[in-house]
């Protein structure tokens, strides 16, 4: 199995409303359908989020997988809570972490690990407002020097 990475799907909006401390990465139980849908680009990862059930397993919630066009009968609701696969230590690890530090966990991105589809957990903690302006401020800051240093050349 080769190791080529194929980014499907990415959560920017997770990049700005948290701080990423750290990241895994998931497998993802999924039907055939829903695979062909994800490959032609169909899901969308803004608003999910991951909780962790009384059972010890990882279900990513409100991640939406369009119908496959030609799935008519096979095709799974989209809302679907879908399972992800990681080790039980792990995902027991990370769970501490959430109860204990008051962190979230948020998916990431979806990507093709050669033929398999995966999902970057990450485990992260809220911004505030001032947070989220004191980023844009740097970002905008860091814009000006590129073109100053691009105009000079």
């Amino acid at each position: 199995m080769s190791d080529t990475f194929k980014k499907v799907a990415d959560n920017r909006a997770a990049r700005h409303e948290y701080f990423i401390i750290e990241s895994y990465e998931a497998g993802i139980e999924l039907f055939g359908t829903e695979v062909k849908s994800i490959r032609s680009g169909g899901v969308n990862l803004k608003d999910s989020w991951i909780a962790v059930d009384k059972n010890g397993e990882m279900f990513a919630r409100h991640v939406h997988i369009s119908p496959y066009e030609k799935g008519n009968i096979f095709n799974r609701d989209p809302m679907r809570d879908k399972k992800l696969l990681m080790h039980k230590r792990e995902i027991m690890k990370l769970n501490d972490k959430v109860k204990r530090e008051g962190l979230t966990l948020i998916p990431l991105s979806i990507y093709f690990k050669g033929s398999r589809l995966k999902m970057q957990v990450g485990l992260c903690k809220g911004k505030k407002l001032h947070d989220k302006r004191e980023t844009i401020a740097k970002r905008e800051v860091a814009r000006k020097l590129d073109r100053v240093m691009k105009s000079r050349l």
